[in-house]
């Protein structure tokens, strides 16, 4: 299992467009990936999961991938959080 942290920098936080891109890159790979924002986990395929856990600019978020694929999954995820989030 691989994972990383990292800090929010879009001011809006994980909302609607940034969520569906998320979940279309992360459903590119086998491996179980999950984001925990403090006490709370989803799964980063399913839309209703990541937009559930509401998080904001500067919110902490653990991503961790556990599979097959999961050194490309890692890599691909940290590219599209700072591309993107």
């Amino acid at each position: 299992m691989k994972e990383f942290n990292y800090v929010i920098k879009d001011e809006l936080g994980i909302h609607a467009r940034p969520a569906g891109l998320l979940v279309k890159e992360a459903g590119k790979f086998q491996s179980a990936i999950k984001i925990k924002k403090g006490d709370k986990e989803a799964d980063a395929k399913r839309i209703f999961g990541v937009m559930g856990l509401a998080v904001k600019c500067a919110d902490e978020i653990t991503v961790s991938v556990d599979g097959a694929d999961e050194a490309e999954a890692i890599a691909a995820l940290e590219a599209f959080f700072n591309a993107n989030l």
